[in-house]
C-alpha cells in the first residue's frame, strides 16, 4: 500500500510539473503533415486515411529518484489510436530500452534507473506508432525530449584552490587581499540550488569576505609582519542563498603579510674595538660592523658613513652589498708615534625609506668604533722628502752636491746609515757618506754628455739592515761655458766670375753645445790671418748670424778658382770662448741670368757628373769580379791537388771502406775490383817466382784461377805470403819517407795473420779445408743472387773429391 502511494505521488508530481510549465497534459494537438516537417508517407496517403499527428508535450523526470518502482515519465499517444490495441508504440534514441521503457499498448513511458542531472541534463528520443499486424508506420517518426529536473544535491566547491594571497603590513581596513570563487553543479536556472553565499569560518578577527563576490579584505589596520607573517583563513560557501537546508563547502586561504620598511636599522652594540699595525697600507680592512634590521628584502638595504671629522680623515667606510656590513678601511697612513687610538663614529641608515612611515621615527642608528694602532719596527723616513739637487758641471771630484736626511720614526730612534743603489748609478758618478748622507761627485761631470742623473738613495737602521727605505733623487748638472761656438756646417759657397761688389754670397750661423741661462749671443769677425783679404767682407747681423759679401768687381777662374775665408766666432761667456771656421768660396762660370754653369774644380765637376749611387754600384761590380776570380783560382788549385793524390796510388781510403756491405753477387757497380787488382805486380811475381815450384800454384798462372782461389782462403803452411809481405813493406817504406803524410793505423785492418800465428782465422772463408765435411749444395736453393756462389763452392768441392780419389 505504501509503495503504491509513493508511486502515485511521483506520478502526480510529474503531471503537476508538466501542466505548470508546458500546458495541459494529454491535450490533443493536431499537427500539419505526418510529422515534424518530415515528408509524407506514400503508403499512408495511398490508403486514403486522413492525415493525423502526434499528441504530447515535453516530458520531465526528477533526478536522484530513490523509489523501488519505475518512475512514470509520461505518455505518447496518436490521435489515430481508437483504443482497440491495434497500434503498437515504440521508442528509440538515448536510453531507449535501457533507461526508458514504453508500454506498447498504452504508450506509457517509465524510467528504470536513477538519473543525475549533473551528468546529463536531457535525453533525445524518437517515437513510432506502427500497425500491430503489418508493422507499418501509422505516423511519421517524431523526436521528443525528456529533461532531467534538478534537485539540490551538489554542494559548492572551490575548484581553484589552494588559495594564496598577500597583503602589505599596516594596510588600512578594507584593503582587498584576493577573491575566491566556489562553483555549484546544480542548475542555476531552476530554484536557488546554485545561488552561493560566502562567509568566514576562521580568521574573522583579521579578515572579512564579501558574501556575494568572495572578495577577502582586511578587518584591522595593525597587521605586523614582524609579529605574524602568515594567516590561515577558512572561507565557507553555502548554496540555497544561505537558507536553511542549503549545502556548503569550504577552503583554506593562506594570506602572507608582506614587508614594508617600518623598522629602522639598529646596531647590536654601541661600541666596537679593532686593532691594526701602523704599517698597514692604505685600503687595508680594519674590521666589519653590521646593523640589524627586522625588515626583509630591499627594506634591509642600508648604507654606512663616518660622521666625525677625525674618522673621515683617517678611515673610510664602505658597504658590502652581499652581507650589508660596514667595511672599515685605512684611508691615510697610520703612525703609532703620532696617535695610538682613533675613535670613529659609524652611522647606518636605510637606503629606501617609505615616506608613509617617517612619523615612526628616524631610520638611522650610530655606533662608536675604537681603532688601536699597533707599533712595529719601521724603516727610516727621509725628511724633508725633496728629490732635486743641482751641481755645476765643472765641480771637482769629491764636491758635495747635497745632503739627504732620514730619521728612525720608532721611539728607539736607531742611528741611520746611507748608501746608493748602484743599479741606478752603475758608473759610480756619485758617492754618499754612510753616516751623514752627504752626496758627493765621484767623477768629472759633463752636462753635454748627461744633463740629469736619477739615483736611488737607501737609508737603513745601523743595527738592522733589513729595515730599508728608498728615495729617488734627481741631480741636475748646471751648465758652464766650456764649449766654444762652431760653424753650423762646413760652409761652401759659389760666386760668379762677373759678380758685383756687395753681392751676398753666404749667411753664416753658429751652434754652441752650452746652454747659458740668458741665451746665446755670438760675435763674428774675419780671422787675423785674413786681414789682407780684399775680396770679401763679413757683416755681423746681430741675430747670431753673419753675412758674407763680395768686395771687388769680378773674379777670374784661371787665376784662382777657390778662396778660403777664415771666420772668427766668439760667444758671450763667461768666460768668452772662440773658434775659427773656414768658408770655402768657389769661382764659377754663370750665364746671363746668374745661374752657375761650371766651376774649375775637378772634384766638383766629377761630383756633379757621377752620382754617389753610381759610384757605389761601380764598386760593387768590381768587388764581385774579384771574388769570382779568387773562386776560380781556388777551384783549379783544389783540382790539381786531387789529381796528384790519385797519381800516388794511395788506396788507404779504399781499404777503410771495405767494411761496407755490398749488394751480393749481382752487384757489379758497388766497387771496381780492377783498382785492387792493379795493385798486384804480376810481372814482378813471375820474375821472382820462376813459375812456382812443384806442388804449388804459381801466381803467374791464369788470372781467373787466381781470382777463384782468393775467396777460398786456407791458412796452410804451404802457401806463400811473400806477395802480400812485399806489398805491405813497400807501402810502409813509402809512408816513412814521405814527411808530409800523417801516420795511419789503417794497416792493422788487413786480414793477414802470418804463417806462424797460433790462432786460426776468424774469417768465415776459413770454414773450408781439405777435411771439411760441409755440404754447400743448399746454396742453390737461395735464389738467383747466390747461384754463382753455389756454383763456385760446388765446383771446388768436386775438384777436391777428384784429387782425393
Amino acid at each position: 500500500m505504501a509503495k503504491g502511494l509513493q508511486g502515485f505521488s511521483w506520478t502526480m508530481l510529474l503531471l503537476f510539473c508538466a501542466i505548470q510549465e508546458l500546458g495541459a497534459w494529454a491535450m490533443h494537438t493536431p499537427v500539419e503533415g505526418p510529422g515534424l516537417g518530415q515528408p509524407e508517407d506514400p503508403a499512408l496517403l495511398a490508403s486514403g486515411r486522413v492525415k493525423r499527428g502526434w499528441v504530447w508535450n515535453q516530458f520531465f523526470v526528477v533526478e536522484e529518484y530513490t523509489g523501488t518502482e519505475p518512475l512514470y515519465v509520461g505518455k505518447i499517444h496518436s490521435d489515430s489510436d481508437e483504443g482497440d490495441g491495434s497500434i503498437k508504440y515504440t521508442i528509440s534514441g538515448e536510453g531507449a530500452g535501457t533507461i526508458f521503457l514504453i508500454d506498447e499498448i498504452t504508450g506509457d513511458i517509465h524510467a528504470t534507473e536513477r538519473l543525475d542531472r549533473e551528468q546529463k541534463t536531457f535525453y533525445t528520443l524518437r517515437a513510432q506508432a506502427r500497425d500491430r499486424q503489418t508493422d507499418q508506420l501509422l505516423e511519421p517518426e517524431s523526436e521528443f525530449i525528456i529533461k532531467v529536473q534538478d534537485i539540490n544535491d551538489s554542494e559548492p566547491r572551490f575548484l581553484e584552490g589552494p588559495y594564496i594571497g598577500s597583503v602589505a603590513e599596516l594596510s588600512p581596513v578594507g584593503t582587498s587581499v584576493m577573491q575566491v570563487m566556489a562553483s555549484d553543479a546544480d542548475d542555476p536556472t531552476y530554484g536557488s540550488s546554485a545561488r552561493v553565499v560566502y562567509s568566514v569560518l576562521e580568521g574573522e578577527q583579521h579578515f572579512t569576505v564579501d558574501s556575494k563576490t568572495g572578495v577577502i579584505r582586511t578587518a584591522v589596520a595593525d597587521l605586523d609582519r614582524e609579529t605574524q607573517d602568515r594567516y590561515e583563513v577558512v572561507i565557507r560557501a553555502t548554496d540555497m542563498a544561505g537558507q536553511l537546508g542549503g549545502l556548503s563547502g569550504s577552503t583554506t586561504v593562506t594570506i602572507v603579510v608582506t614587508d614594508v620598511n617600518d623598522n629602522p636599522p639598529r646596531f647590536p652594540q654601541k661600541m666596537y674595538q679593532f686593532s691594526i699595525v701602523e704599517t698597514a697600507p692604505v685600503g687595508t680592512a680594519v674590521g666589519r660592523v653590521k646593523a640589524e634590521d627586522s625588515d626583509v628584502g630591499e627594506n634591509t638595504d642600508m648604507t654606512y658613513q663616518v660622521k666625525d671629522e677625525e674618522g673621515v680623515d683617517m678611515f673610510k667606510v664602505t658597504t658590502d652589498s652581499n652581507t650589508q656590513e660596514a667595511v672599515i678601511t685605512v684611508h691615510k697612513p697610520l703612525d703609532y708615534e703620532s696617535k695610538k687610538v682613533h675613535t670613529v663614529v659609524v652611522e647606518a641608515l636605510n637606503k629606501f625609506v617609505d615616506p608613509r612611515f617617517v612619523d615612526l621615527g628616524t631610520f638611522r642608528d650610530q655606533t662608536i668604533v675604537r681603532v688601536s694602532v699597533l707599533d712595529v719596527d719601521e724603516p727610516p723616513e727621509f725628511r724633508p722628502p725633496s728629490n732635486l739637487m743641482e751641481v755645476q758641471e765643472d765641480a771637482h771630484v769629491g764636491s758635495v752636491v747635497g745632503v739627504v736626511t732620514a730619521l728612525d720614526p720608532d721611539t728607539a730612534n736607531h742611528p741611520v746609515r746611507y748608501a746608493i743603489d748602484r743599479s741606478t748609478d752603475t758608473d759610480w758618478i756619485f758617492d754618499i757618506d754612510a753616516n751623514t748622507g752627504a752626496i758627493m761627485t765621484g767623477k768629472v761631470l759633463d752636462r753635454e754628455t748627461a744633463g740629469w742623473h736619477n739615483i736611488t738613495v737607501l737609508a737603513m737602521e745601523a743595527d738592522n739592515h733589513s729595515q730599508v727605505s728608498r728615495a729617488s733623487l734627481r741631480i741636475r748638472i748646471l751648465d758652464v761655458n766650456d764649449n766654444p761656438p762652431e760653424l753650423a756646417t762646413p760652409y761652401e759657397a759659389a760666386v760668379c766670375e762677373d759678380a758685383k761688389p756687395g753681392q751676398l754670397i753666404q749667411t753664416i750661423s753658429v751652434v754652441d753645445r752650452d746652454e747659458p741661462q740668458s741665451g746665446h749671443r755670438f760675435y763674428f769677425a774675419l780671422a787675423p790671418e785674413a786681414s789682407n783679404n780684399h775680396h770679401f767682407s763679413l757683416l755681423d747681423i746681430k741675430d747670431n748670424t753673419a753675412a758674407v759679401h763680395t768686395q771687388r768687381m769680378g773674379f777670374n777662374r784661371q787665376e784662382q778658382d777657390v778662396y778660403l775665408l777664415p771666420i772668427l766666432v766668439v760667444d758671450s761667456g763667461p768666460p768668452a770662448l772662440s773658434s775659427t771656421g773656414t768658408l770655402t768660396i768657389r769661382i764659377c762660370g754663370c750665364d746671363s741670368s746668374g745661374a752657375i754653369q761650371s766651376c774649375n774644380s775637378t772634384v766638383y765637376t766629377a761630383s756633379t757628373t757621377l752620382s754617389p749611387g753610381a759610384l757605389i754600384a761601380l764598386l760593387v761590380c768590381v768587388l764581385i769580379l774579384v771574388v769570382l776570380i779568387l773562386l776560380i783560382l781556388t777551384l783549379k788549385r783544389h783540382h790539381k791537388s786531387h789529381l796528384t793524390s790519385e797519381d800516388d796510388e794511395d788506396m788507404r781510403d779504399n781499404v777503410i771502406k771495405y767494411n761496407d756491405e755490398g749488394g751480393g753477387e749481382q752487384d757489379t757497380e758497388a766497387y771496381d775490383m780492377s783498382a785492387l787488382r792493379s795493385l798486384y805486380d804480376f810481372s814482378e811475381i813471375k820474375g821472382g817466382d820462376g813459375g812456382g815450384g812443384p806442388g804449388e800454384r804459381g801466381l803467374s798462372g791464369n788470372l781467373a784461377s787466381e781470382l777463384h782461389a782468393l775467396p777460398q782462403w786456407v791458412q796452410s803452411p804451404d802457401l806463400d805470403f811473400s806477395v802480400f809481405r812485399d806489398y805491405i813493406c813497400k807501402k810502409v817504406e813509402q809512408a816513412d819517407e814521405d814527411l808530409s803524410v800523417p801516420p795511419y793505423d789503417s794497416f792493422q785492418t788487413y786480414a793477414f795473420e802470418g804463417s806462424d800465428s797460433p790462432v786460426s782465422s776468424l774469417s768465415s772463408l776459413n770454414t773450408w779445408s781439405s777435411g771439411s765435411e760441409q755440404d754447400f749444395s743448399y746454396l742453390g736453393g737461395w735464389g738467383p743472387r747466390f747461384r754463382q756462389l753455389a756454383a763456385l763452392y760446388a765446383g771446388r768441392r768436386g775438384e777436391e773429391n777428384s784429387e782425393e780419389s
